[in-house]
């Protein structure tokens, strides 16, 4: 049985829960949806803000402007081909925004944007791995799992923390 530690934090886009293994961070789930997940199966779920500390507090210093890179470990599981994209995400330069068919493209996948978005949807730490910053070709937000309303408003984050620098 794996051990999960969680707390919750309040941020200016909500209420998020955050969730660490003992490789890093897990998760990230938006607090309007139900925790913990039904689709995990063989996980204790044990409530430790001790645990959580170094992750909400560099979320946190994220939200305040102060931070612009997060060095904590991330414990990130999926396919290949999400982890692919993914790790694509973590090259995207804060305060900035690249397509779909860009990450396709850095995946070798030219011609797979909806698979790219699809990996997205599956990304289990969402703002850390900034899935927010993928755009569609055309410039418009697409789609985000916190709704397009969260996308807008970390981008605006973004936006004015790089300004600032």
């Amino acid at each position: 049985m794996e051990i999960l530690c969680y707390s919750t934090m309040q941020s200016p886009v909500g209420t998020l829960v955050v969730v660490v293994s003992e490789r890093g961070l897990r998760m990230i789930e938006f607090g309007d949806r139900p925790f913990p997940p039904t689709n995990m199966r063989g996980v204790e779920w044990v409530q430790s803000e001790a645990k959580t500390r170094r992750y909400t507090e560099q979320l946190s210093e994220y939200f305040a402007g102060s931070r612009t890179h997060f060095d904590f470990p991330l414990d990130l599981r999926g396919t290949e081909f999400q982890k692919s994209c993914w790790q694509a995400l973590l090259q995207i330069p804060f305060g900035t925004t690249c397509s779909y068919a860009e990450i396709a493209r850095k995946v070798g996948r030219a011609g797979a944007s909806r698979a790219v978005g699809q990996a997205n949807h599956h990304n289990p730490i969402p703002i850390v791995v900034p899935c927010h910053r993928v755009i569609t070709s055309n410039g418009t937000l697409g789609g985000y799992g916190g709704g397009l309303e969260m996308k807008r408003a970390l981008l605006d984050l973004e936006k004015r923390t790089a300004d600032k620098r």
